[in-house]
């Protein structure tokens, strides 16, 4: 008896659905995880864990916090770029932030990504002895971010100009021979007609604080920094070790990595391999 075309077509979908299910869905996934247990690959494919006195501490490939114990970096570690993977360094909660260079105004809700590098630079600035200013941000650490109201909309006089980030002492005085206002908490400016305009400030081109330190990766886990982050941290490092600055120096050249295959990248430093080198010292 010959079948309905329907039903043979049916048939035949359902054959192929099992065929891919047994390949697909069982085979070669088990192909990979005998491959990620051949010799040389078996430790990369369990995450590149480190283990020392017996008790895991962290992965080579895994970016995470060196803290203290209420939570403040430890100032005898170098401390890794920032994270935006969950509450932070969270390997189940990979992620961006995925905010750009455009978000500048605060929320009640949520600082923008221009005042939390600022924070964070006039933070690890506070933490290394140097200058955490950074053009864009008020001394205070947060956005330099006017929001500007003109006579006709986009053009004409400017009428008011409101500090949109500071509910305190505008950061400056007057903009274009108007009174610079401090801003009313919940209040939208951008959309009572203000332009949002960011002030540069006098701080210098080249930040004192690396690009790196103050801001998250696109995973929110980079387990390196760049070399520049590092020589910032060196001092006080050899400060809190009682090591010379030489010897720091040296041990962030022997954990630095060149560009792969000699041009792609930028060179970075594992931070846990470097730690884990300087509590070995």
């Amino acid at each position: 008896m010959r079948l309905p075309s329907w039903l043979s077509q049916h048939l035949a979908a359902l054959r192929a659905l099992l065929v891919f299910t047994v390949l697909l869905g069982i085979a070669y996934p088990l192909l990979m995880v005998g491959v990620g247990r051949l010799p040389g690959l078996d430790n990369r494919a369990d995450g590149s864990l480190v283990t020392v006195a017996g008790k895991q501490v962290g992965s080579r490939l895994i970016g995470q916090a060196f803290t203290d114990a209420d939570g403040n970096p430890d100032p005898r570690y170098f401390q890794s770029r920032p994270s935006a993977a969950g509450d932070g360094y969270d390997p189940t909660a990979t992620s961006a932030s995925n905010l750009g260079p455009n978000d500048m105004v605060d929320t009640p809700d949520r600082k923008s990504l221009l005042t939390q590098v600022c924070a964070r630079s006039l933070a690890i600035g506070e933490l290394e002895g140097v200058d955490g200013s950074r053009p864009y941000c008020t001394a205070d650490g947060v956005g330099a971010v006017l929001a500007v109201f003109h006579r006709d909309g986009l053009t004409g006089p400017v009428t008011r100009v409101v500090s949109v980030n500071q509910t305190g002492t505008p950061f400056v005085a007057t903009y274009d021979g108007v009174t610079v206002e401090s801003a009313k908490n919940g209040e939208d400016y951008q959309a009572l007609g203000g332009v949002i305009t960011p002030i540069r400030g006098d701080a210098p081109a080249e930040p004192a604080v690396p690009a790196d330190a103050v801001t998250a990766s696109a995973s929110g886990l980079d387990p390196d920094i760049s070399p520049a982050y590092a020589a910032l941290q060196v001092p006080r490092i050899a400060r809190e070790r009682g090591l010379s600055e030489a010897a720091v120096r040296e041990l962030v050249e022997d954990n630095t990595t060149g560009r792969a295959l000699g041009f792609l990248g930028e060179p970075g430093v594992n931070v846990l391999e470097l730690n884990l080198a300087l509590d070995n010292k």
